[in-house]
């Protein structure tokens, strides 16, 4: 992918507080071109128009920097998936609110992928030592970070009646590696040459899919 022309500004230019998000913005746009790799703090730097001393005035290392890369790149995630939430429907039924707010976590997670995969790749290559799901702490407009909107759409899955509460604990990974595996194998696997037509297919499908796996009962033992 070719990297976008981003002028270096003039150092000194920023105001007391700007060169924290100068940075930042500058390393995700490294990000968004190149992936986790990319960032780079010498580079990052060098767009913000400073030195490389003086990043460490706001981030005490490169890792604290790509920790605070990935909480944006998370934050943007979430504004994803709650851009989707917003078109759902809340004066139908609620089982149809229910089913509406999975498949617009899983759509919304999926599209940033798609529209970010440099965003994407780097937020899952970068570990958090402390919790690694998606973010521990607040990202989207709601405050709530991807994981915890698609536990909120599962607890709905639940209180409408479409999910048994046996099944509940541990869903959410099952269903999000499910749509994690179909946003990898679109951007880097043998479905990158699909058309957008095919690719909406068989994403529809998938997010069918996850809701009927999710309203089976849990299988027991079978006994000897």
């Amino acid at each position: 992918m070719t990297e976008k022309t981003v002028k270096a500004k003039p150092r000194g230019a920023y105001r007391h507080g700007d060169l924290r998000n100068a940075l930042l913005e500058a390393a995700l746009d490294l990000a968004r071109d190149g992936g986790p790799d990319a960032v780079v703090l010498r580079e990052v730097t060098r767009r913000a128009g400073v030195v490389p001393n003086a990043a460490y005035r706001h981030f005490a290392s490169h890792h604290n920097l790509v920790q605070a890369v990935r909480s944006a790149i998370i934050a943007r995630m979430a504004w994803s998936i709650e851009d989707e939430l917003g078109k759902v429907d809340m004066t139908v039924p609620e089982a149809d609110v229910a089913k509406a707010s999975l498949r617009a976590v899983g759509a919304g997670y999926m599209k940033f992928a798609l529209d970010e995969p440099g965003l994407f790749r780097t937020a899952f290559r970068i570990r958090d030592e402390v919790n690694w799901l998606p973010a521990p702490e607040k990202a989207g407009h709601t405050g709530l970070n991807p994981f915890q909107l698609l536990g909120l759409a599962l607890d709905r899955y639940v209180e409408a009646g479409l999910m048994p509460a046996e099944a509940r604990p541990g869903a959410e990974f099952l269903a999000w590696s499910t749509v994690h595996g179909m946003s990898l194998l679109t951007l880097d696997g043998p479905m990158a040459g699909l058309t957008a037509a095919q690719r909406h297919g068989l994403q529809e499908r998938l997010l069918l899919m996850v809701e009927r796996g999710l309203s089976m009962p849990v299988a027991t033992k079978a006994k000897r």
